[in-house]
């Protein structure tokens, strides 16, 4: 039987796929690069498999829509992951207007800072809609995108994050780049740990092992790795100068 979360997925990938074809990025018909089997190609793998693509888009059908899936939609066809994964904001987040050529653009910054709160409780994420509160900033020998900051919260990574540092973290797109005995931030259900992880996996699935440096205080405990979890690669900590 499929699951609740899986039919409200499809039915959310149904009005993306429709904006898709309103906006001329995806044409059914079309052989110039933007046709079903174009799409399929790129979503599923195989430029045949476009009648799954339709199976997907047809409410009678029970075929619906994986996540692995759901997010190659959202890389290739840049819509708001929070929309599509998490039913959270738009799907294309707010869309600024267009500027003149002549009009200068300035640089913002590739590193989005938040609070740990909001980023944990998934009001904002990296292509998110609700980021007109929140600040872009940029530090020498951190380059390119995907990277989001936060003040740390307690003291259980101390003395290697102190409480109110700030770390910087970049998203880790593949579970397998996942390096045990590392410094990760870790996004699921509402929570946010920031700890060292080691990968478990049986005939469960999938479990994070998660470590504190502080470890006379905080015991380590398991977390399984479901849909929803994120995983942010800690690269930079920012401490108060004493």
């Amino acid at each position: 039987m499929i699951k609740e979360d899986r039919i409200q997925l499809n039915e959310r990938f149904r009005k993306v796929f429709a904006l898709l074809e309103d906006r001329g990025e995806v044409i059914l018909n079309d052989r110039g690069g933007k046709g079903m089997g174009d799409f399929a190609e790129m979503i599923l793998g195989n430029r045949a498999y476009g009648h799954i693509i339709r199976a997907y888009l047809n409410p009678k059908d029970k075929r619906v829509i994986d996540y692995n899936a759901a997010r190659k939609v959202c890389r290739f066809y840049n819509v708001n992951e929070s929309y599509l994964i998490d039913g959270i904001g738009t799907p294309f987040g707010i869309e600024l207007p267009k500027r003149k050529e002549s009009e200068v653009l300035k640089p913002i910054g590739n590193i989005l800072f938040t609070s740990a709160e909001a980023f944990a409780g998934a009001t904002i994420d990296l292509g998110s809609s609700h980021t007109e509160d929140h600040q872009y900033y940029s530090i020498p020998g951190v380059s390119g995108s995907g990277y989001v900051s936060f003040p740390v919260n307690g003291n259980s990574m101390e003395p290697v994050i102190q409480h109110n540092d700030i770390v910087i973290c970049q998203r880790v797109e593949n579970m397998n780049e996942i390096k045990d005995d590392e410094i990760y931030a870790i996004k699921s259900s509402g929570s946010l740990w920031i700890k060292y992880i080691r990968i478990i996996r049986d005939e469960d699935g999938l479990k994070f092992k998660l470590i504190s440096a502080n470890h006379l205080e905080h015991d380590p405990f398991i977390e399984e790795v479901d849909p929803s979890t994120r995983v942010y690669k800690v690269v930079r900590r920012i401490s108060d100068v004493p």
